[in-house]
């Protein structure tokens, strides 16, 4: 297997709990950070296959053509929004 290098920087406290979590499991911080780093790939390979196998050709407006045959009634009892609610979509990557 090739390696290659990459300079990481890293908050300070987050370097603290990796360097202490791969004491934990008896490893370097190189060792541990490259199989957390390998995790994700895995984690986000694994969802993509997932979503590719369920949803097969289905587009957008497929969806949204299924939303339109949602009757527009008010929730449950308990379902409703907290009081003040603003949607705020998520960015994923973001911090």
């Amino acid at each position: 297997m090739s390696k290659s290098s990459y300079p990481l920087k890293l908050p300070a406290s987050l370097k603290r709990e990796a360097q202490r979590l791969a004491k934990d499991d008896g490893v370097s911080l190189n060792q541990w950070i490259s199989i957390a780093v390998a995790q994700q790939i895995t984690a986000h390979e694994t969802t993509a296959a997932f979503l590719r196998r369920f949803a097969g050709d289905a587009r957008p407006e497929d969806m949204l053509a299924l939303l339109a045959k949602v009757p527009d009634v008010d929730p449950l009892s308990g379902d409703e929004l907290p009081e003040g609610y603003q949607y705020r979509p998520k960015v994923f990557g973001a911090v």
